[in-house]
């Protein structure tokens, strides 16, 4: 095995051990807040791509392509930017294929 590669995975197994150990305590790890702070991050690196893209498609006069993203565009900021969405549109779907859905 080559050296490098044998100090990355010794590197890897020494970080991931208080993880697992801290998992295998029986707690639940607390993730109150990590969709906002998840939602706090990825929203604005979003906005910036789609910008970008969109300026892309306006410049090199795809307006049909624009259109579509635009389009796309709007579906997913909807996913990111409206708390409880899926959730919501999976218990929807669920109640409109008959499944019993618990309140």
């Amino acid at each position: 095995m080559l050296p490098l590669f044998s100090d990355a995975v010794h590197a890897i197994s020494d970080a991931a051990t208080p993880i697992v150990l801290a998992a295998a305590d029986g707690e639940a790890p607390d993730t109150q807040g990590l969709a906002d702070w998840l939602r706090g991050f990825f929203g604005p690196l979003f906005l910036v791509i789609v910008s970008i893209v969109a300026i892309f498609f306006l410049f090199t006069r795809e307006i049909t392509r624009f259109a579509q993203f635009v389009v796309l565009a709007i579906f997913i900021g909807i996913v990111f930017y409206v708390p409880n969405v899926i959730e919501t549109l999976a218990t929807a779907i669920a109640r409109a294929m008959g499944v019993e859905v618990a309140e």
